[in-house]
């Protein structure tokens, strides 16, 4: 391994650092000391598993962290520079540990290819709140329009737009890592913010997606800002989407959802994919949309789908066809995705539906001609066109779920089970102000 290559020299840095995600998603990293990055490659840097969601037990927490060198970034910041490393897990004996969610990745795209000879390019849109205030007066109950950063809407600019300056700190401090942006904008929604990355492997797409956090969020706070990316922070306005362009090439580096003699270019295998989406889509909806928060955007004419659907160009559509002048661009995008849930499983879900899709030959069906949203759900509780509306119907639709046993293996699906359930638990048990308005005068 030529470390000269990979890693950061001594006096580049001020500090290198070892990131992973928890089964939920969150942003874990641990810092060590670069005089002794040769051992830390030979031999990892240990930490107790059971202390991060969904990794271990007590009773069995030993669990191995090793940097990958090819994920290397130089982080340049005002103030400080990182050294930036994605992290694999090991067990104590040097095996891949069980419930790390990057391995679930890396084995559906290791398959694609083996199998089919399939490859991907993956291009997530990255949106967030720009919040006035921190993290800390904003969960004390001081969360009201007041932490609004400003009232602009969508494509509006300066001095509307409030944010700019901060998405333009974002975007330079991925360019000086050697990533490129495509697009970045003020979103629908007041503070709400989108960057777009350009296109990459879904395994480099979902690092870069651990990296993009970290530095939107560090950019934000060294200006006095706070980035979220809960789903849905506000009631009454646009979620914090996470839709994720998908297409996919064979050996040669064609084009596989592109065929010039079909409806709209789209080839038999692409209907193939998406129906494979589509019937996988309520049983892996609890990777999609892994947080109670989630399932409260699920609502008409805010941007989020509602049904189980494709359409072409349709923004109502669950799974919507973008128009290409390209057909090399010819791609698919998936948009019931949101930024609260781990990017990893929720790209291996994304691929590995598609590709069951294609084995069983589901055919997609009819596009979605009309919105979706003029599809009325009144007096029904539980409706399979659409997408589950709360945590719970997420976690019955999963707890029958062979698929998603089958894609996340015995040991990670049930850590993962368990953390989602007591997280509905200790939502369905707690009483909210809200109640006290509505029934305290009973």
């Amino acid at each position: 391994m030529d470390l000269d290559k990979n890693c950061p020299k001594k006096d580049k840095t001020h500090y290198t650092k070892i990131f992973f995600t928890d089964l939920n998603g969150r942003v874990m990293s641990l810092s060590v000391n670069y005089n002794h990055i040769d051992k830390i490659f030979e031999n990892g840097v240990g930490f107790d598993g059971s202390s991060i969601a969904g990794y271990a037990t007590v009773e069995q927490s030993d669990r191995i962290l090793y940097p990958i060198s090819d994920s290397f970034h130089n982080v340049q910041f005002d103030d400080e520079k990182i050294g930036f490393f994605i992290g694999e897990i090991k067990d104590e004996h040097g095996n891949r540990a069980k419930a790390d969610p990057r391995a679930v990745l890396e084995r559906v795209l290791n398959e694609a290819e083996s199998d089919f000879g399939y490859k991907f390019m993956a291009g997530p849109e990255h949106e967030f709140f720009l919040l006035s205030g921190n993290e800390f007066n904003l969960t004390k109950g001081e969360f009201g329009e007041n932490v609004h950063s400003d009232k602009a809407g969508y494509f509006h600019s300066t001095p509307h737009d409030k944010g700019e300056f901060i998405r333009n700190s974002i975007v330079e401090v991925l360019n000086q890592c050697g990533i490129n942006f495509e697009k970045a904008h003020h979103e629908v929604t007041p503070s709400q913010h989108e960057i777009n990355l350009e296109p990459i492997d879904p395994l480099r797409a979902a690092d870069r997606t651990i990296l993009f956090t970290y530095v939107s969020q560090k950019v934000a706070v060294q200006h006095g800002f706070y980035v979220t990316f809960m789903p849905k922070p506000f009631d009454g306005l646009n979620r914090n989407a996470l839709h994720i362009h998908l297409s996919m090439q064979d050996k040669s580096g064609k084009n596989i959802f592109y065929d010039k003699d079909s409806n709209c270019n789209l080839s038999q295998t692409a209907r193939h994919f998406i129906g494979g989406i589509l019937k996988y889509a309520r049983e892996t909806s609890i990777i999609m949309a892994s947080t109670f928060n989630s399932y409260k955007a699920y609502i008409a004419d805010r941007e989020a789908p509602i049904v189980r659907g494709w359409g072409f160009r349709n923004r109502s559509s669950m799974v919507r066809v973008p128009y290409s002048i390209n057909p090399s661009n010819t791609r698919i995008e998936l948009r019931n995705p949101d930024p609260g849930g781990n990017i990893y499983l929720q790209l291996a879900a994304y691929i590995a539906m598609g590709m069951e899709g294609i084995k069983e030959k589901i055919d997609c069906g009819d596009a979605d001609i009309k919105s979706t949203y003029e599809m009325s759900t009144k007096n029904t509780v539980w409706n399979t066109k659409f997408l589950p509306k709360s945590l719970f119907e997420a976690l019955v639709e999963a707890e029958k779920s062979t698929f998603l046993k089958n894609l996340l293996g015995d040991r990670l699906y049930n850590n993962f089970m368990e953390l989602k359930i007591n997280d509905w638990e200790d939502h369905r048990t707690h009483i909210t102000p809200r109640e006290h308005q509505k029934y305290l005068n009973i």
